[in-house]
C-alpha cells in the first residue's frame, strides 16, 4: 500500500515552521510515500516566494500546489517557471507561467497532481473546472499510474459535484481553500477518495489564520484594516490517503491533525 499525505493551505511563518519541524517525523510514523502541500498562503498569509518554495521542498514536501492567491507576491510570476515541483491551477489561462501539473515518483509508482479552481463565489477568472479536469486526466493517463486532483474552491456543492464527476477516474479529489477541515472524508463507490476541505496548516486561534480582533472589527464597522497572520494554536491539517498500487484506487482516507 502506498500513502499520500496532502497538507492543507500553509498559512504564513507559523504554518511553514510547523511543517518543517514535524514533517520528517510524520513521514516516518505514517510510512508516507508522497507529500503534497498547498502553499498559496505561505508568504505572510498571501502567495508564495521562491525562497519559501525551496525551503518547503528541501524540508520534505515533494510537490507544492497553489490556488487563487498564486500571483499575490511581487515577482513570483518570474520565478514560478523555474520551480519544477510547484504547479499553478490548471484551469488558469494557458498564457500564465508555471506548470499546470506535476508528476512525482516513489517506489516506482508515478503520481500525477493538478489543481483546479472553483468558479462559484470565486473572483479569479478560470476555465470550467469540470472540463479542465476531464482534459487533464486524458493528458496524464499515459504519464502516471494514479492521478490526484485538488479542487481549490469556496462552494462545498461544487467540490462534491466534482468528486462524483471524477469517481473511478482518479485516485483522490481533495478540497482546499476554505481553511476549515470538514468531516466528510470517504472513499466514493468507484474508488476515489474525497474530502471537501483538508483544512488549514497554521494558527487556529484566529479567523482563517488571521488575528481575531481586526477581522471581527471589520465585520462590525466595515473599516479597512491590516489582517496580520496569527501565531497561536498552530496545527498541521491534511488528508492521509492509502492507495492500492495494483488498481490505483484509494483504499482509505482520513483527516490528519497535528498540533
Amino acid at each position: 500500500m502506498l500513502k499520500l499525505l496532502f497538507i492543507g493551505d500553509i498559512v504564513g511563518r507559523p504554518g511553514r515552521d510547523l511543517v518543517l519541524d514535524r514533517l520528517p517525523r510524520l513521514r516516518t510514523e505514517h510510512a508516507v510515500d508522497f507529500v503534497v502541500a498547498n502553499a498559496e498562503n505561505a508568504a505572510a498569509g498571501a502567495g508564495i516566494t521562491g525562497s519559501i518554495a525551496r525551503s518547503l521542498l528541501a524540508g520534505g514536501v515533494d510537490a507544492i500546489t497553489l490556488g487563487d492567491h498564486v500571483w499575490d507576491q511581487r515577482g513570483w510570476e518570474n520565478e514560478i517557471g523555474q520551480m519544477e515541483r510547484v504547479c499553478r491551477p490548471a484551469n488558469l489561462a494557458q498564457a500564465c507561467p508555471g506548470w499546470d501539473h506535476l508528476v512525482i515518483e516513489s517506489r516506482g509508482f508515478r503520481l500525477a497532481v493538478f489543481t483546479v479552481l472553483g468558479r462559484t463565489f470565486m473572483g479569479m477568472k478560470a476555465e470550467c473546472p469540470f472540463l479542465c479536469a476531464d482534459r487533464m486526466i486524458e493528458q496524464l493517463r499515459p504519464q502516471a499510474d494514479a492521478i490526484i486532483v485538488e479542487i481549490h474552491a469556496e462552494a462545498t456543492s461544487e467540490k462534491i459535484a466534482l468528486g462524483w464527476h471524477l469517481d473511478g477516474r482518479v485516485t483522490a479529489v481533495l478540497g482546499t481553500h476554505t481553511h476549515v477541515p470538514t468531516a466528510d472524508a470517504r472513499v466514493l463507490p468507484k474508488g476515489t477518495a474525497f474530502i471537501c476541505d483538508v483544512g488549514m496548516t497554521g494558527p487556529y486561534a484566529s479567523v482563517l489564520g488571521r488575528e481575531v480582533e481586526p477581522v471581527v472589527s471589520r465585520f462590525l464597522d466595515g473599516m479597512p484594516r491590516r489582517f496580520e497572520v496569527a501565531t497561536d494554536d498552530v496545527r498541521i491539517s491534511g488528508a492521509l490517503v492509502e492507495i492500492s498500487p495494483a488498481m490505483a484506487r484509494a483504499e482509505k482516507i482520513e483527516l490528519l491533525t497535528v498540533r
